[in-house]
């Protein structure tokens, strides 16, 4: 799950990592008193849940009241694309209103959850801002890492040895370790699964500042985090993903043509396989879990039809706990309620027979198959 900018750093605040002082405006009239408090010197950023903001226009640097109340009022209740959006954009609800300092040095900063070493990565480099993607492509070996024992945490050794290997002044040494433990601990008190801060910045008076704040959390782990998952702003996600979560379902956006429905996440990630091995490319993930209903499964089949991209859907099914019998008359359940494209249906396990029948007579454009070889041949799309 994802946060905006400013819960971010409301979270920051709590674990002592300063950040620049700042106000949350959703209404025009707000930005007066926000630009008295602070200045006329402010930076306006659009708060959505998508990187890129800055080369997109969602970030903008002003030096007066008028080009603040310009700027706010081009983003609020404006639809802001970048890279990371589809071409629809996100909806800007709020922008956050910030102090500008006079940077001396960008850094980036980050930790995430790494499955290769089982622990979480402390990732940093020397060349912070907008441009870290290029950074990581093309001279890796800028990139720092430190992989923090699971037990033990993150040692005072490990963050001073990062702040060497950054270039951070000696004077700056131990605000900049005293950072780098206070966000370990927010990382694991949280359950995150990603922190950034990029840029974290060190300015002309010799201050360390988190500019910007990006935090992910483990959906996982959401039933424990009451207070995280009351900052989940919905508007800012698919409201396919908002609907499948609602019905207990796993369900993820893709960029392709050909959607799946299956019962199980290895399976899931077989069928997406299948999909690509035919020339095409899935639409989604989107796993119904053994224990679904027909009312369940209706619903998958509608998440996946609400899809515009969606011309073919492949349901794999191996019937156990769901019974291939209960899956076809879930799909029937939701032909009569959207309007379908082609189905191209596996089903073996527990019923199986019974729920071809159901498809056969049903009048749907299905075509049943045997295996993964015949099923790749009719997913093909010309």
């Amino acid at each position: 799950m994802n946060i905006h900018e400013y819960q971010s750093k409301a979270l920051f605040k709590k674990y002592s990592i300063p950040v620049p002082e700042g106000y949350v405006v959703s209404k025009i009239e707000e930005v007066n008193d926000i630009v008295s408090k602070l200045g006329p010197n402010v930076v306006i950023k659009a708060q959505v849940h998508a990187g890129g903001r800055g080369k997109a226009g969602g970030v903008k640097v002003v030096s007066s009241l008028d080009e603040a109340t310009q700027v706010s009022s081009k983003l609020i209740n404006s639809n802001l694309v970048t890279y990371q959006t589809t071409p629809e954009g996100v909806p800007v609800k709020k922008v956050l209103i910030e102090k500008v300092f006079n940077i001396k040095t960008e850094l980036y900063l980050g930790m995430l959850v790494d499955a290769s070493s089982k622990s979480v990565v402390c990732i940093a480099s020397e060349f912070g801002g907008v441009d870290i993607e290029e950074i990581a492509r093309t001279n890796s070996d800028k990139i720092l890492q430190k992989s923090i024992h699971p037990v033990l945490g993150m040692q005072p050794y490990q963050a001073r040895q990062l702040a060497y290997g950054l270039k951070i002044p000696a004077s700056l040494v131990r605000s900049f370790s005293s950072i780098l433990m206070n966000l370990y601990n927010l990382f694991q008190d949280n359950d995150c699964s990603m922190i950034e801060i990029n840029p974290l910045v060190i300015t002309q008076e010799e201050d360390i500042i988190a500019l910007d704040a990006k935090i992910n959390f483990d959906e996982d782990a959401l039933f424990r985090q009451k207070d995280i998952y009351s900052m989940r702003d919905a508007l800012q996600e698919d409201p396919r993903e908002t609907k499948a979560r609602e019905s207990n379902l796993s369900y993820v956006k893709l960029d392709g043509n050909v959607g799946c429905l299956v019962n199980g996440a290895g399976l899931a990630m077989a069928t997406m396989d299948v999909i690509s091995e035919s020339g095409s490319r899935p639409a989604n993930f989107l796993d119904v879990g053994g224990g679904a209903d027909e009312n369940k499964v209706s619903e998958a089949m509608q998440i996946i039809c609400s899809d515009s991209e969606v011309e073919k859907i492949f349901v794999n099914l191996f019937g156990g706990i769901l019974r291939c019998d209960v899956a076809a008359r879930g799909i029937v359940m939701a032909a009569g309620k959207v309007k379908m494209p082609p189905v191209v249906v596996r089903m073996l396990g527990t019923n199986a027979d019974a729920g071809r029948n159901i498809l056969l007579k049903s009048g749907l454009k299905v075509k049943l198959v045997n295996n993964l070889a015949e099923a790749t041949k009719e997913l093909k799309l010309s």
